[in-house]
């Protein structure tokens, strides 16, 4: 027998495990499996009464982490996920801009110095009344601001009131309509130092209308129009209108009805009509108002009157809202009749004559009652915003009274002279003198206007030949232009039947005061520029 046919002795199980292990050894290396996965060898087979052979599992990299069984729920993204560091950058990044923009400007502001932030004005108000304002709200708090700081221009009079962030500018005296102003202040500076700046602001007032009382033989109306006279819209009819005046929001008009007077207050298109309160059954002339006072004032007379009874020519103040009752001006205690008056621009002070020829200053706002300022026989105008008053004195002598101390000073005549004035009316920069030329008999040769310039440079403005004449001249608020009312042809020229008669034609002569030139010629009288309407 062959050795090499001889069957395998058999081996013990020590020596078939060894064999085994030897037989792996020689076998091919296993591939690598993918990152991050566990790997795991086939089951050999084995004889029964052999030991299972447990596979080592290859570990790719030990810090790899698991991966999830495939019926387990996804992992949420931890701190280190790729979008959460998208997102953390992009907070960074906007935290970043936001600071660098901050302190950019804190840096401009810091070297730029103080900016204006806010504009307050009322441009409309502006060219009615004097005491208009301009703010100026700045960006920080600024250093003590002093008036030659400030320069306005077109140049007006104004004074300067500055804390804190703003700057308030008061014009003394009411603007030109339809021009542009610059307010402009010098070298501010912020409370905390740095740089100064030029602050500035520009509006524009808007262009002026005025209204005019129309008379017919039909209804009386009040219409409103530009300065051109082709937009006139009637705002109040009634059959008879005795007078009106306006505020820079309302009309006040009185009428008269069965025999007796009315006051009506109205919105300027003529709306929300409510009646005042009259002190009794009477008759109203004279009205005016005062738009600082918030006051309309007139001259009162009972309808029935007799030697022992009755009241004649009081003068009467009470509220525009009508929420009081009528106040009837007292010298010494006791009701005084009152020749002449006015309102005292900007305040809600008198200046009357009584019948007795006493030339009194009354506060109405409040209860000092009446002071004596001597004996006058005319009063011929108050200023706006210097509170000085033209009177004529009982020696024939026409002075300028200053309401706040009492002193006064001769009237300069005018250069040329063009005689005395029948009727002076001041305005801001100077004033229009109403004045009669006669002939050596003492009779009307003609009339005219005179301008008179604060420095006393008199130019004519207007005039009209004998047998025509001027009822009035009102400037505009602020002294641009004028308004000339005129009775022509008095000859053929009726008187109405009104309380306080008129011709029955007036025209309205509108010039532009600067130039001198006539502008338009309107029918109607009683421009709302004048303080009180007109007399002959």
């Amino acid at each position: 027998m062959s050795t090499e046919d001889q069957p395998e002795a058999p081996k013990t199980r020590a020596e078939a495990r060894a064999a085994r292990e030897a037989a792996d050894r020689k076998a091919p290396e296993v591939p690598r499996a993918p990152e991050g996965e566990w790997l795991g060898l086939p089951a050999v087979a084995e004889p029964a009464d052999s030991e299972p052979v447990v596979p080592e599992p290859v570990k790719v990299s030990s810090s790899a982490a698991p991966q999830p069984a495939l019926n387990d729920p996804p992992l949420e993204p931890g701190p280190d996920h790729p979008k959460d560091r998208r997102f953390l950058y992009t907070i960074l990044a906007v935290v970043a801009v936001l600071v660098v923009v901050v302190g950019g400007l804190g840096a401009l502001s810091l070297f730029q110095g103080p900016r204006v932030s806010q504009v307050q004005v009322d441009a409309a108000e502006a060219i009615d009344v004097s005491g208009s304002r301009v703010i100026l709200t700045a960006n920080q708090a600024l250093q003590e601001i002093d008036e030659s700081q400030v320069t306005v221009d077109p140049a007006v009079p104004f004074t300067v009131d500055a804390a804190g962030r703003s700057i308030g500018i008061r014009f003394t005296v009411p603007l030109d309509d339809a021009t542009e102003y610059t307010v402009s202040v010098a070298g501010a500076t912020g409370v905390g130092g740095g740089p100064a700046s030029d602050l500035s602001t520009t509006f524009t007032t808007p262009a002026a209308k005025i209204f005019l009382l129309n008379r017919s033989a039909e209804d009386d109306s009040i219409f409103r129009t530009d300065l051109g006279g082709e937009n006139a819209v009637p705002v109040f009819t009634h059959p008879r209108i005795n007078d009106y005046r306006s505020t820079s929001t309302r009309l006040v008009v009185a009428v008269e009805d069965e025999d007796e007077s009315r006051i009506l207050v109205m919105d300027h298109d003529g709306e929300n009509i409510r009646e005042l309160t009259l002190p009794g059954d009477g008759y109203v002339s004279s009205v005016q108002v005062s738009e600082r006072g918030g006051l309309v004032g007139y001259t009162y007379s009972d309808r029935e009157l007799t030697e022992d009874s009755g009241r004649a020519s009081v003068l009467v103040t009470q509220s525009l809202s009508g929420d009081d009752e009528p106040h009837i001006a007292e010298v010494g205690d006791a009701e005084a009749s009152i020749a002449e008056w006015q309102f005292v621009p900007d305040s809600a002070a008198v200046l009357f004559i009584d019948f007795a020829g006493t030339l009194s200053l009354d506060d109405r706002s409040g209860d000092a009652g009446a002071q004596n300022m001597g004996i006058a026989t005319s009063l011929l105008g108050i200023s706006r915003g210097t509170y000085t008053a033209i009177v004529s004195r009982a020696d024939g002598t026409t002075v300028e009274l200053n309401l706040a101390d009492g002193s006064e000073t001769p009237l300069a005549a005018s250069e040329p002279d063009f005689g005395p004035a029948t009727t002076i009316t001041p305005y801001p920069g100077g004033t229009l003198r109403h004045v009669v030329a006669r002939d050596a008999d003492g009779l009307p040769t003609g009339q005219a206007i005179i301008r008179v310039d604060d420095d006393g440079a008199a130019t004519s403005l207007f005039d009209v030949a004998s047998g025509n004449a001027i009822l009035q001249a009102c400037p505009s608020p602020s002294g641009q232009y004028a308004a000339i009312t005129v009775a022509p042809n008095l000859v053929e020229n009726p008187y109405d039947d009104m309380l306080v008669p008129l011709p029955g034609t007036l025209q309205t002569h509108l010039l532009d005061l600067r130039s001198g030139e006539e502008m338009v010629v309107l029918t109607g009288f009683d421009a709302s520029w004048c303080q009180m309407a007109p007399h002959f």
